[in-house]
């Protein structure tokens, strides 16, 4: 792949990708594809419009999945590099970006091996995707890598229940839950592990959301956290 400019004079040289066949789920992607249509129609795509709102420079989207983001990323997004382990959801998503008013670009990566060089991105964005990486720390460590500093996190996640109940229901079923469901666990706790991994949070929205009907509310985060502009 030819060089490219990410910020500044930074070279877009992507890295070598990681085998990738741990992550095909297509079933799963396929049933996400369908839910995530109620899912935004229930109030999620509001939550993402709220999650981009000011977003500007270069962006890098780790789990872009089916691209729901893409129609809403705003003008002042000079580029978007939007990484997806997942095939389905790849080719969905490829499909997604033709149609999107900003440039995306759309790479094969997983959340451990971003392809994208050293400090690139002004922002990284997750969105429903801290949830099921397989390793939370390493995963925050290499998009702190790949943002420059005072760089922006921006993260729409669902997390662990502050209720007492309903957080050790979601612990307990957690194990199962994660093999149905390509990994995701219900009971993460991403905002402490987001600032665990150095980042500064400065704002953080929680809020309780049932995305599909007949499932439980769980909670949800919309929050903006920043690499230090020092080490």
């Amino acid at each position: 792949m030819e060089n490219r400019t990410g910020n500044g004079d930074q070279p877009w040289q992507p890295r070598r990708v990681n085998d990738l066949a741990r992550f095909q789920h297509p079933r799963f992607a396929s049933a996400y594809a369908r839910t995530s249509l109620e899912a935004d129609e229930r109030g999620a795509s509001e939550h993402r419009r709220r999650l981009l709102a000011g977003v500007r420079g270069v962006v890098v989207e780790v789990g872009a999945g089916n691209g729901r983001n893409f129609p809403l990323y705003p003008v002042t997004v000079t580029r978007v590099v939007a990484v997806e382990p997942d095939d389905t959801l790849r080719s969905m998503a490829e499909r997604a970006a033709r149609t999107a008013s900003v440039s995306i670009e759309v790479l094969a990566g997983d959340a451990d091996h971003l392809p994208v060089a050293d400090a690139a991105a002004d922002v990284v964005v997750t969105s429903l995707v801290l949830c099921s990486v397989p390793d939370q720390a390493r995963a925050l460590a290499e998009i702190a890598r790949v943002l420059h500093p005072g760089g922006e996190l921006r993260y729409y996640e669902h997390v662990r229940s502050a209720r007492r109940w309903a957080g050790v229901l979601e612990d307990l079923v957690a194990p199962v839950w994660a093999l149905a469901a390509a990994g995701c666990h219900p009971n993460r706790r991403t905002s402490e592990a987001i600032r665990a991994a150095g980042f500064v949070v400065e704002r953080e929205e929680r809020f309780t959301f049932r995305p599909l009907r007949g499932t439980p509310p769980s909670d949800h985060l919309v929050g903006v956290a920043r690499r230090p502009a020092w080490g």
